[in-house]
């Protein structure tokens, strides 16, 4: 419960004070079951997460069960549950996602169907309900026939430079079941997909499919140095959108035994962003499109279409994929654009977490999705040594109060709240609370903590890694946990420390680990 309370209202979550706005509450709850399901608190001040309560708990079960079972169609039954919370009563309805739509019964389907967006319930438009009865036939948008076209508006030379290594020579037979073609009235019409994919003349059909490139002077939108718009074929799209990241952004040196060349972004990392933009973005939405904005610290890469429905945030950053565009999605699988569905936004995640740099940010924004890459130069700060202590702690011991941080500190509690704001500015601890003004509020780890072990011979290392990615040895080295395993592999695959240590890279690996394992970070554990 306190993690739901530490949170803000989202796509899956809302708070109500109590139960009298029954209109809002039973808009929130259609808006849920249509979009990913979510969870209504009632009993919880929206804005100062203040615990209220409810009074007559039981009756207010009750009447919202049979409000919500009159008012609603089709029928969708919530969980609603009572629970005690510092001596307060509190409502929880939890709704599923469950393929509708859903609407309400006095307004009918084209006026009463409501979505999340954001955190916000909001009146679904011709559109959405249009995808929402999709979703109910398992149909995706670029499954459909596009009106007004034929065979000859799609590019054949380009669909046989692109299948024909996969799939031999494409005939019109292959086209249906590719989907690239529908069959009506015996005869083949080109599906959305198709035309996206492989029409030379696609902006005809879908004039904000084309895809928008701009690079700014600086941080801001003020100045623009180059732009272009990119009409080609979705599947040779991503190419070009390369080609202008790449003439507008930085390539750095580093400099040992030989000259190694380092991208101003991770290239596996834009290129996941890339491809993910093209494949799940929403091509029906009108006067919308995908758009690469290249500031000099950060890339925007921002397509229409939020997450899918049934999707959440958490969900799809823990690699469950839900497919919005499946044809587009198969071809682009098929010809390796894509190596696993749902690993995309991982594997960008991973890269970030390799380097010494900000990691990316993902975010839904009203009807539109954006993944935010920061620049190589952007490195993460160094953390003072009271800092590394506490998160060492908070591994430790999962959560501790203001006055407990104090007293391990051994500092007053008028610092361990100035070191703790800091702390939670930068992002490296939650705060778990109520209010502001809670009481019992406890601090904790940020759930980006990774552990890691490595275990080989006869001594386990358990190394732990925040989301900086590495970490510093008395100030003057900084060693990866990639550098220390593999450091380790080799010294255990043929050597033991004691006949490496003239080595001097081997000297400054075994000093950063004694180091780490006097610090409590690095533990050998014999077996």
């Amino acid at each position: 419960m306190l993690e739901l309370l530490h949170q803000n209202e989202s796509r899956t979550l809302e708070f109500k004070e109590n139960t009298q706005s029954l209109s809002s509450i039973i808009k929130t709850v259609v808006a849920f079951a249509n979009t990913a399901g979510g969870v209504i608190i009632i009993g919880v001040s929206n804005h100062e997460k203040r615990i209220i309560g409810i009074q007559n708990p039981l009756g207010e079960e009750e009447r919202l069960a049979n409000v919500i079972a009159d008012a609603i169609t089709p029928l969708i039954i919530p969980d609603i549950q009572i629970l005690n919370f510092r001596e307060k009563e509190l409502l929880i309805i939890r709704v599923p996602h469950v393929i509708g739509p859903f609407y309400l019964k006095s307004s009918g389907m084209e006026r009463g169907t409501y979505v999340r967006i954001g955190s916000t319930s909001r009146l679904a438009d011709s559109g959405i309900i249009l995808s929402l009865q999709m979703l109910a036939k398992n149909t995706s948008f670029d499954e459909l026939p596009c009106p007004q076209t034929t065979l000859a508006d799609i590019d054949h030379a380009t669909i046989q430079n692109m299948l024909s290594p996969i799939f031999g020579d494409i005939t019109e037979k292959q086209y249906e079941s590719l989907n690239i073609a529908l069959r009506q009235y015996d005869k083949l019409y080109p599906t959305n997909g198709g035309i996206l994919l492989f029409s030379q003349n696609r902006d005809k059909w879908f004039p904000d499919a084309t895809i928008a490139c701009v690079c700014f002077a600086d941080t801001t939108c003020e100045e623009i140095i180059d732009q272009q718009e990119i009409k080609s074929p979705l599947i040779i799209a991503h190419a070009e959108i390369f080609a202008f990241i790449k003439r507008n952004t930085k390539m750095g040196a580093k400099i040992q035994n030989i000259r190694e060349d380092i991208p101003q972004y991770p290239l596996q990392a834009i290129r996941e962003a890339v491809i993910n933009a093209i494949v799940h973005a929403d091509y029906s939405i009108k006067g919308s499109k995908i758009q690469i904005s290249i500031f000099s610290d950060r890339i925007e890469i921002t397509n229409p279409g939020g997450l899918t429905y049934g999707q959440t945030m958490d969900l799809a950053l823990s690699g469950v994929s839900l497919m919005r565009n499946r044809v587009i999605g198969r071809l682009f699988r098929e010809i390796k654009l894509i190596e696993r569905l749902g690993t995309g936004l991982k594997r960008i995640i991973s890269v970030y977490e390799k380097i010494n740099v900000k990691p990316p940010l993902f975010e839904e924004l009203n009807n539109h999705f954006r993944v935010t890459l920061y620049s190589v130069d952007t490195l993460a700060t160094n953390l003072e040594l009271w800092e590394r202590q506490l998160l060492e702690k908070l591994i430790q011991q999962n959560h501790l109060s203001t006055a407990e941080i104090a007293k391990f500190w051994g500092t007053t509690s008028r610092t361990a709240r100035s070191r703790l704001k800091k702390m939670l500015d930068s992002g490296t601890i939650n705060r778990v609370a109520t209010s502001m003004q809670d009481p019992y509020a406890v601090f904790e780890f940020r759930k980006l903590t990774k552990r890691i072990e490595y275990k080989k011979c006869d001594i386990s290392y358990t190394i732990y890694k925040d989301q900086y990615g590495g970490f510093s040895a008395g100030g003057c080295i900084t060693i990866h946990a990639e550098d220390v395993l593999d450091t380790l592999f080799e010294l255990e695959k043929s050597y033991t420390l004691a006949q490496l240590a003239e080595n001097e890279c081997i000297k400054k690996a075994k000093e950063w680990i004694d180091a780490q394992i006097h610090s409590g970070r690095l533990r050998p554990i014999k077996k």
